[in-house]
């Protein structure tokens, strides 16, 4: 038995990962709003485009997939097997231009948080929705979400 798959069921696979609406931006938005905080999607007047846009605190929040953004350290932010010059390529341009991004956000004034798919985990979802509710309230210009195995400790 192989572990590879034909390149229709690939491209299958590939076509049906969305960048919008997915269940860990449902939840972020879900969980802020329950919290009394309003929100603007996917502005594309700003750089990257962010998920949420929260113009009474100046504060934009991206969430991030760990695979396909690279997050540093986390379990599920490896490199395939197959084709690996090609994935290399694309995720070292997908982080260049998420650096990018969050510099031009900080040049315009406003805050960024970077929130992982990984903190959004059953088991961590609500330490992350309250460290992002209370970075929302402070004047703090910057947040990245600790990799899910150090919420453990919070």
């Amino acid at each position: 038995m192989t572990d590879r798959i034909d390149a229709a069921t690939r491209s299958r696979t590939m076509a049906a990962i969305h960048s919008k609406n997915t269940k860990p931006e449902i939840w972020v938005r879900s969980g802020l709003h329950k919290r009394g905080f309003r929100f603007r999607l996917h502005h594309k007047c700003l750089p990257g485009s962010p998920d949420m846009v929260l113009r009474k605190y100046h504060a934009v929040i991206f969430i991030n997939g760990c695979f396909w953004h690279q997050h540093e350290g986390c379990k599920t932010s490896h490199l395939p097997k197959s084709r690996t010059d090609f994935w290399q390529r694309k995720f070292a341009r997908n982080t260049a231009r998420d650096q990018k991004v969050l510099y031009q956000l900080k040049v315009l004034g406003w805050r960024a948080a970077v929130i992982w798919e990984c903190g959004l985990k059953k088991a961590n979802r609500e330490a992350t929705l309250q460290l992002l509710a209370a970075w929302l309230s402070s004047q703090a210009e910057y947040l990245e979400m600790p990799i899910y195995d150090e919420f453990s400790e919070l």
